[in-house]
């Protein structure tokens, strides 16, 4: 597994550890590490299948495969309790992992993510799907930021916009990574389970996400036994990277909550 570390080096620095979405990209949380840094050793990787990490993703395994990658990096810096930070089906992996090893994980933050596919996710991802088995990889890629941002960042942001597709399609992850890593998300399902969750989370979802219903994020934030929820009316699925200080600034006011706490 093909790990960063950013700012703090100390290994008894409080860590944070993020966890990105589909795409599966550590460089996708590039608007969030300034902040974070300042206060935590911050860890981003690729997941399996992607970006340097590459190699195939599992036939089988699923999320708890995923969830088991971020093990193997948590063995290998012998991270004893962390911070996690999940975007999507980054989100995913981490209820996994409070869930299976509550023990290691200090609080979770879930960013439009979800205890169950929604069949609206399902419909998204079956023509995402379409596009990449009857229109080719090109056509996959240039539809992807339409599930990702909203209609006015495309708009305002068209030489990013060109450069994430270049990069997308000069780094594609491969049909069956895809579609195995979709497959996975599609399965997940832990809904009559969140109540076993005690780790202290917060829920951020955006009304205007065109991929998950911001409705799942209700339902993490009603299920979860200790959740709070931050509920936008504009940023899209990736709101992160659409409104990082508005963003940035509550997952830091959560963090400090629980250093007071």
């Amino acid at each position: 597994m093909h790990y960063d570390i950013h700012g703090q080096t100390s290994p008894d620095a409080p860590t944070i550890l993020l966890s990105s979405g589909l795409g599966g990209s550590g460089g996708y949380w590039a608007p969030q590490i300034p902040a974070l840094t300042e206060r935590f050793r911050v860890i981003t990787y690729d997941h399996r299948g992607c970006g340097k990490t590459g190699g195939p993703v599992p036939e089988v395994g699923g999320i708890a495969a995923m969830a088991d990658d971020v093990l193997e990096i948590v063995e290998t810096l012998k991270l004893e309790k962390f911070h996690f930070m999940g975007h999507a089906l980054g989100g995913l992996i981490g209820l996994d992992l409070a869930l299976r090893r509550p023990e290691l994980i200090e609080s979770l933050v879930l960013i439009n993510a979800w205890s169950k596919a929604d069949p609206h996710s399902g419909r998204c991802f079956d023509v995402r799907i379409a596009l990449l088995e009857n229109a080719g990889v090109e056509a996959f890629v240039k539809a992807q930021p339409l599930f990702l941002y909203p209609p006015i960042y495309m708009a305002e942001n068209p030489e990013k916009m060109a450069a994430e597709e270049a990069h997308a399609l000069a780094h594609f992850q491969g049909r069956d990574n895809i579609l195995r890593r979709i497959a996975a998300l599609r399965a997940f399902d832990v809904d009559d389970r969140l109540g076993e969750i005690q780790t202290p989370t917060l829920v951020i979802a955006t009304r205007d996400d065109l991929l998950v219903p911001y409705s799942r994020s209700l339902r993490l934030a009603d299920g979860l036994s200790n959740a709070n929820l931050v509920l936008t009316v504009a940023g899209g699925h990736a709101v992160n990277v659409t409104h990082p200080q508005t963003f940035n600034s509550a997952v830091i006011d959560f963090l400090s909550t629980l250093e007071h706490a």
